[in-house]
């Protein structure tokens, strides 16, 4: 079983999704325009500090693909936006584990200081949170769609099942097999 074929389609929780992952891009956008605002050199590690984080240009260019790539996220929405703000949300946690040890030796192209790093840490727990809502966890209602799908003998019948279900019982036709497109 491959992963898309866990994911339902069509759900109310898509609306999390492409709400967290626009949020964040727009978050992401305004922190990469400041960063072109102050116009370092692209990799210059003596700049001046944005909103409490220090920055370059290279660290601005990445800050604004990422940005532009969760806004597209937000705008296709549904298990897209689940699937990349949970990649991306990983990526901010891996980058900031990376970054804890350049901090302060040359390889530190990215400018990063301890700021940027609990940004790291921060955004990128935001992220995923947003891509896993109602996706992750051991306690899902049975009315959640993740839950329903990875549970279809417990899961309540289809609507247009419910006839052929009842017609089932009173012996008149066998009951179809119910098949969900995902």
């Amino acid at each position: 079983m491959r992963l898309k074929d866990e994911l339902p389609v069509d759900h109310h929780l898509a609306t999390v999704y492409r709400y967290g992952a626009g949020f964040c891009g727009l978050v992401l956008l305004v922190f990469a325009g400041l960063g072109f605002a102050d116009a370092l050199s692209p990799f210059d590690t003596g700049g001046d500090t944005i909103v409490g984080m220090s920055t370059n240009v290279a660290l601005s260019a990445i800050s604004t693909v990422v940005g532009m790539a969760l806004l597209a996220g937000a705008v296709i929405g549904g298990n897209f936006a689940s699937v990349l703000n949970m990649t991306v949300g990983v990526l901010f946690v891996l980058s900031g584990f990376a970054h804890i040890f350049v901090l302060d030796r040359p390889a530190n192209v990215l400018d990063f200081g301890m700021t940027n790093v609990i940004f790291s840490f921060v955004m990128g727990l935001v992220i995923a949170t947003f891509g896993m809502y109602g996706r992750v966890s051991s306690k899902l209602s049975h009315d959640n769609p993740y839950w329903q799908r990875r549970h279809p003998e417990k899961a309540p019948p289809a609507r247009a099942s419910v006839s052929a279900l009842a017609r089932r019982e009173a012996g008149d036709a066998p009951l179809p097999l119910r098949r969900t497109e995902g």
